[in-house]
Order: structure tokens, then sequence, then C-alpha cells
């Protein structure tokens, strides 16, 4: 027992050394000024590739990738979308995949219950088979508090392909 206690003590020291001298990458939480220099050189990558860079009134960033037609949603009616969300490093984080694999939809009634402001508001800009990146600032995401593993201050991107609109009556 005294070697086994022994050996346990000198393992714990050697792992507790170890471990003090590992660089871990443990991730700050950024602050809004960083977010901001972040969001601009993104924004400004974007527009270096020639696409254009759109904004809706409440200030979500978009990005037509493919034009739709038809009506434009308003809140009330059912959306049916496929998308994918990213960090704006490009990490995913979020698929309609992973929820429904299937046919890989995600259906909603728009504004009910309300989503993050952005997702909400970017939705009123993509009819029906349009291909849309929205860009949304943490303003209107999960802002200073962040949420499970969406930190504070996270622009969170969205690349959104509208499948349907089915208007409210």
């Amino acid at each position: 027992m005294k070697r086994f206690m022994k050996y346990l003590a000198i393992g714990i020291v050697l792992t507790g050394t170890f471990y003090s001298c590992l660089k871990i990458d443990e991730t700050s939480v950024p602050t809004r000024g960083e977010e901001q220099i972040n969001l601009k050189k993104y924004l400004d990558d974007i527009i270096s590739r020639k696409n254009d860079v759109d904004t809706t009134e409440l200030g979500i960033y978009y990005v037509t990738m493919k034009e739709g037609t038809g009506a434009y949603p308003k809140t009330g009616d059912t959306l049916t979308v496929g998308y994918a969300g990213y960090f704006i490093d490009g990490r995913l984080f979020d698929t309609s995949y992973w929820h429904n694999q299937t046919d890989s939809t995600y259906t909603f009634v728009l504004g009910n219950p309300p989503m993050i402001k952005g997702w909400d508001d970017g939705m009123k800009v993509i009819n029906k088979n349009a291909r849309v990146q929205l860009i949304i600032p943490s303003d209107f995401a999960y802002g200073s508090a962040g949420s499970g593993f969406i930190q504070p201050y996270q622009t969170l991107v969205f690349v959104i392909i509208m499948k349907d609109i089915k208007p409210s009556n």
C-alpha cells in the first residue's frame, strides 16, 4: 500500500508539473472591439471578392448568392429553409441537416416564437429559392451574454436556402 501511495503521489506531481507547462489554447472571451475588427475584416474580404454586401433596416449584413422568386416572407409566415451556421472564422456550429436528416430542412413560423433578432430580420430579405449569406453581429444574436458554446460578442454567419414560404392566413 505504501508503494502504491508513493507512485500515486509521484504521478500526481508529474501530472501537475506537465499540465502547468502546457500551453493550453484557452479561448479568451472576445471583446466588442475585437468583434468589430473581425467583422470589418470579414466584410472587406467579401467585398474584395466582388460581392455586394447589403444591410437590412435593423443592420444585418447579407450577400445574395442566388436570386429567388416571388414574395418575401412576413412575420407569421411558415418558412422551410436549409441552413448552415458558422462562426466568423469558418467553424460550423449548426446546420439543418443535424435536425432533419430526411430532407435537411428546418420549418418554422417566422417570429413565433422569436428567434435571435438577426435571424428573424434576415429571413425577410430571402424569397423562395434564394440562397443568401446572413452576417449577424452579436448585438442581434447573443450579445454580451453568449449562449452555450457561442461566446459573447460572437458574430454569426448563416448560409440559407429558402425552400418554401407559406403565407399566414
